[in-house]
């Protein structure tokens, strides 16, 4: 990975990705159960399976360019800024196959596999966070060619950086801004708005007071927990129902699927343990039945935001969505 002097920011250089399987037929789905004619690398049936990336972003095999430095022994040596400084990219990328079924996605699933799926982020986050050199993990579903899906099969995936991510820097630095009460407020001011699109005992979603997307839902627990290995039992059962509902309903938005990202944000292994709260994010660049957004000028050169619908608006929209799905 090398640095950009100009921000700070870390970028991995992973070329190989390039070879990555890229749409095959379903009878050449790398995800689905192994059969004769289809060599998969899942040997059998399953539930949710969990396995390495084989064309990975971070990982403790991938060798360096010429010259890379071991991984970074400190956060400290990460956040200095200089000229040409690279590290040896260490992580791990893994996927998380929710279905042995070769189309699909998370909002295709049962409830008890959904609740598998739950477990299974909860039990790899634990594990992930205890490899030496990981700072952060993020598990996550790309869904939709429009989005730059490979694979039809329903699957997300889990990175574990060796760095703290810029979007969570920059979380960081609002509460320490803010006050270390942020997400209790926060939660507390979009609980009472009309943007709130779904309720539980245990977590809330809503949409932002500023989205910048034109589908865009966030979902927080009620106490504060830090990442999915926090989670109980009760929490774990309604997470699992109330994310089926939300991906569900953004489904039944439009009469044909709709593309998405569902970003699970967590809390840094080793910094920000007591005020940042996990978070799910979804977000969807389309902005009605046949358009999407693009992140043109103003939004991918600058980092300057314009929003296409009123966030009420939005509410009252994915609302109806989900009474339907």
């Amino acid at each position: 990975m090398r640095q950009d002097v100009l921000t700070g920011e870390w970028v991995s250089i992973a070329a190989s990705r390039q070879n990555r399987v890229f749409l095959p037929p379903a009878d050449q789905d790398p995800l689905a159960p192994q059969t004769p004619e289809n060599p998969s690398e899942i040997p059998s049936r399953y539930d949710v399976a969990v396995f390495e990336n084989r064309s990975p972003s971070f990982g403790p095999e991938l060798a360096g360019p010429d010259g890379a430095a071991d991984a970074p022994s400190s956060l400290d040596s990460l956040s200095d800024v200089g000229l040409n400084r690279q590290f040896r990219s260490v992580g791990r990328c893994e996927v998380v196959c929710f279905s042995p079924a070769t189309e699909g996605s998370f909002a295709s699933i049962s409830e008890s596999r959904a609740r598998t799926v739950v477990e299974a982020w909860a039990d790899r986050t634990a594990a992930l966070s205890e490899l030496p050199g990981i700072q952060q993990v993020f598990p996550f579903e790309n869904r939709g060619e429009a989005i730059g899906v490979t694979l039809h099969h329903p699957h997300g995936q889990i990175y574990a950086y060796p760095y703290v991510t810029p979007r969570t820097q920059r979380l960081l630095s609002s509460i320490e801004r803010f006050g270390p009460d942020l997400f209790e407020q926060h939660l507390a001011n979009e609980r009472a708005s009309d943007r709130v699109v779904l309720a539980g005992e245990h977590f809330t979603a809503f949409v932002p007071f500023a989205a910048r997307w034109p589908i865009e839902i966030h979902m927080l627990p009620h106490r504060h927990v830090p990442d999915f290995a926090g989670l109980t039992d009760a929490e774990k059962d309604e997470l699992a129902h109330m994310h089926l509902r939300l991906t569900r309903g953004i489904d039944k938005l439009y009469d044909d699927p709709t593309p998405y990202i569902a970003a699970w944000h967590q809390a840094p292994v080793h910094t920000g343990r007591d005020t940042v709260r996990l978070m799910l994010q979804i977000t969807s660049p389309r902005r009605a039945a046949d358009k999407l957004k693009f992140l043109a000028g103003s939004e991918a050169a600058m980092g300057a935001w314009i929003g296409d619908l009123v966030p009420e608006k939005a509410a009252e929209f994915i609302r109806g969505g989900i009474e339907r799905a």
